[in-house]
């Protein structure tokens, strides 16, 4: 009996081995058993040939009652029409090609057999196109006609070069020889206890079943078993990582009384929620160990996140340490540094005249900097004069020292690479502790597989003093005068005081840049959907800022803002905007996190179905940030009836993240949690569905977590750590060792 680790050459042969490796990457025999079924077809009930449905798959019994042989395209082609009846109509069966002579010899006159196919119709005739059939001998009586009949049929996900019903021939294959032995060479990663404790299948059982089943009980049976495997293996990876990182020394970093922390505390104009002090207090337990702190912090737009991580950072520098914002961009990167400095005043001042005695410095580094600027920031680092530094991917470069880095907080992180991540965290004399933060709310499920190994905070409460903002969408296409009505709203807000953001998906300059989002991503896949939104192409920041300041907001102070524009003018744009000397901001998605200007009380989203669902709900957390009421205007071409409309409106229809994460995810699927796109390696998930089987997911984990502590090495469990070797290969080690 093979083993998983077989190599397919050996039983399929060469050639079928080397067509499956290029075109499927299946290898081994492990590979094709785990290369489920993506769907079965049911040959469906026995059905009449007078009551055949157009477009369906059925099985008819029947008799040949002639056959014959004709030749096309003046004789270059051949094919064979069969003609069968079973009394209550007739059918014809049509085979093309060298095989219609040898069918043309089984299938004779007076032959009665099983016939499954979809029904089509050629010359107003009914017929079944290469139907798959059984001919029945005269022992043969109802019962086979109905097991066939019924019989669930395998469709794999396939290739041109390598079609379903090839992998199921090999399937039977590997199938038919361990049905000779007893199966006893298969790992099965689970331990017994656990699989027995749970009810589930043996591996060898469900592998049987996902490929062969008899019933559609079979498929429920494998499935949940296969899942469980995905699922647990996963699990146990992520709490060996867990479990090694507590191992790894850092510096505990606990706050000093009447230090900097304090003396910020005491001077906000606002009380901390109960949700901001929560996770401050699971943050500050962290830092005050003596093993790196991995802790996500999630949190809907605008609930404070910033605040919890600049508290954090003033408690490390009070510690004797030091601390480092990795932002994706320079406007967010900025932004922080100017929010930041505000928010602390002279205790931002550290070492400078007027500054406060427990102050420190806070340094901006980014790319863009002039080379003094630079040197003085680089200086302040090295030094340790500068507790506090806000920057982009400019942090990650050599030059860059640090006197005694004690905490990574990295915004937005799903803007950056592990290897990113791994880089300015390797600059500390000891590991320092991470804070990984995104607005991108994540379902629980998800956080406990994607970032398994990171401790999981979520500020879900908003602060006191932030206004509900209600959202509409605009169908400019078929109500053209809801689109003027939304330029009179935006000018109405401008009028009474407030700003404006609109929102295009692409910038739009001489250069005639494709229809590309910068920063982030509206959804192609959602544009194709669209035939009528395809005959354009997407609305460009400054097309429309010309159209706006010339048409309908004429007088009005409309500047735009997008990632083409040099560092200085951009900053320049946004500073103004935020000073209120521009009424109205055209941008792109630069501005989608952390911009804060609370006077902002309107934003017009343009081609909104060419965005992402979690990316709206970003968009529209810029506004009513303040004391008045905010207004999000989803505009949108696309038909009333199509998938786009129907995302639009579930963001129109609630303002609950976590929510329309998880519509987001049904609609794009996970992917690799084992991070596809970041590692380039295949999916690791096949049965598995983070969205739908939470349950699985959460008992995974504690089962995982129960034997990893009592067993970190797995010494007792030699199968569980060949399984995890086999999903671990070098590349996804590297990937979860980074991230």
């Amino acid at each position: 009996m093979p083993a998983l680790d077989e190599p397919l050459k050996k039983i399929l042969g060469g050639n079928t081995a080397k067509v499956m490796a290029e075109h499927l990457d299946l290898h081994t025999v492990g590979d094709l058993l785990h290369h489920y079924p993506r769907r079965y077809a049911e040959r469906g009930e026995l059905t009449r040939l007078a009551d055949l449905p157009l477009d369906e798959h059925v099985t008819v019994v029947a008799q040949v009652a002639k056959a014959a042989m004709k030749t096309f395209n003046h004789g270059k082609g051949v094919r064979l029409e069969v003609v069968v009846t079973d009394g209550s109509g007739s059918l014809t069966l049509v085979f093309f090609g060298r095989g219609a002579y040898a069918r043309e010899k089984e299938l004779l006159p007076g032959r009665r057999g099983m016939f499954a196919g979809k029904v089509s119709v050629f010359n107003r005739t009914r017929q079944l196109l290469h139907p798959d059939y059984e001919l029945l001998d005269r022992e043969s009586g109802a019962g086979a006609a109905e097991s066939f009949a019924g019989r669930l049929l395998p469709i794999y996900p396939a290739c041109k070069q390598f079609q379903s019903w090839k992998l199921t021939k090999a399937v039977d294959t590997l199938l038919d020889l361990f049905a000779a032995d007893t199966w006893q060479g298969i790992v099965d990663p689970l331990p017994p206890a656990l699989r027995d404790g749970r009810g589930l299948a043996p591996l060898a059982d469900a592998f049987r079943k996902v490929h062969r089943p008899a019933s559609k009980a079979d498929i429920e049976d494998a499935r949940a078993r296969l899942k469980w495997d995905e699922a647990f293996v996963l699990q146990v990876a992520l709490a060996r990582r867990r479990h090694t990182d507590a191992q790894l020394p850092a510096v505990a970093r606990k706050p000093v009384a009447g230090g900097l922390l304090d003396a910020f505390d005491a001077k906000l104009p606002f009380t901390l929620t109960d949700g901001q002090r929560t996770v401050s207090a699971e943050i500050f337990d962290d830092l005050a160990t003596e093993h790196p702190m991995h802790r996500l912090l999630q949190g809907e737009v605008g609930s404070g996140k910033t605040m919890v991580a600049l508290r954090a950072m003033l408690g490390v520098v009070d510690a004797g340490g030091q601390a480092a914002m990795l932002a994706p961009t320079e406007v967010l990167a900025q932004q922080h540094h100017r929010s930041i400095t505000e928010m602390m005043g002279e205790l931002a001042e550290g070492g400078m005249l007027g500054g406060a005695e427990q102050g420190t410095k806070v340094v901006l580094l980014t790319g863009s900097m002039g080379a003094a600027a630079r040197r003085h920031a680089l200086l302040d680092l090295v030094t340790g004069e500068a507790g506090i530094v806000i920057g982009t991917h400019a942090l990650i470069e050599d030059k860059v020292q640090f006197h005694d880095l004690g905490l990574v907080v990295v915004d937005e992180q799903h803007r950056f690479g592990v290897e990113q991540r791994d880089a300015l965290r390797s600059k500390g004399k000891q590991p320092p502790h991470l804070l990984v933060m995104t607005a991108t709310p994540i379902p629980r499920t998800v956080a406990m597989t994607v970032f398994g190994d990171l401790e999981t905070s979520v500020l879900d409460q908003l602060p006191a003093g932030r206004s509900p903002i209600a959202t509409h969408v605009v169908p400019a296409k078929d109500k053209p005068h809801f689109l003027a009505r939304t330029w009179e709203r935006v000018r109405e807000e401008v009028e009474g005081g407030h700003q404006a953001y609109v929102v295009c998906p692409r910038i739009g300059d001489t250069l005639g840049d494709e229809p590309q989002p910068e920063g982030g991503t509206p959804k192609k896949k959602a544009a194709a959907e669209e035939p009528e939104a395809e005959k354009r192409p997407p609305l460009a920041v400054l097309d429309i800022a010309e159209q706006l300041a010339g048409g309908p907001l004429g007088g009005l102070r409309v500047e735009v803002l997008h990632g083409r524009m040099q560092p200085e003018a951009k900053d320049d744009v946004m500073r103004r905007f935020a000073a209120g000397e521009v009424d109205v901001l055209v941008a792109t998605t630069v501005i989608e996190v952390g911009v804060n200007v609370p006077n902002s009380t309107v934003m017009v989203i343009m081609d909104a179905d060419r965005f992402g669902v979690s990316q709206l709900h970003q968009l529209r957390g810029r506004v009513g940030r303040g004391s008045a009421p905010g207004l999000c205007l989803l505009v949108s071409e696309a038909s009333e009836a199509s998938p786009a409309r129907a995302r639009l409106a579930a963001v129109a229809g609630t303002l609950d993240g976590f929510e329309l994460s998880r519509i987001d995810l049904e609609q794009r699927r996970e992917g690799d949690v084992l991070g596809q796109a970041q590692s380039g390696v295949r999916s690791s998930l096949r049965m598995l569905t983070v969205i739908d089987d939470e349950e699985v997911i959460a008992a995974a984990r504690e089962e995982a977590t129960a034997i990893v502590t009592a067993d970190p090495e797995l010494e007792r469990l030699p199968e569980l750590r060949t399984a995890l070797d086999a999903l671990l290969d070098k590349e996804r080690e590297r990937y979860l060792d980074k991230g």
